[in-house]
């Protein structure tokens, strides 16, 4: 789908990929603030999922299941 990965590298990985010099390759790219954006609607689909029903897909039509997100993500709002 051609979405790039935001994920940041961790220490450990960034100490050794230095220590290795031109060896130790090209460091990845990171956007600060396309991984928050990431992260907050990464957490909204978690508390969507507390819903047993949007998490189980209980509903046998697509237009009952949307009213049941939009029913869980206006009380989520409000």
């Amino acid at each position: 789908r051609g979405i790039p990965h935001t994920i940041p590298e961790r220490a450990d990985q960034v100490r050794n990929r230095l220590r290795r010099g031109s060896r130790g390759g090209r460091p990845p790219a990171f956007d600060r603030q396309l991984y928050k954006r990431r992260n907050v609607v990464e957490r909204c689909f978690n508390r969507l999922k507390q819903w047993r029903g949007i998490a189980t897909r209980y509903d046998k039509t697509a237009e009952s299941y949307q009213a049941a997100v939009t029913l869980a993500s206006l009380l989520m709002w409000a």
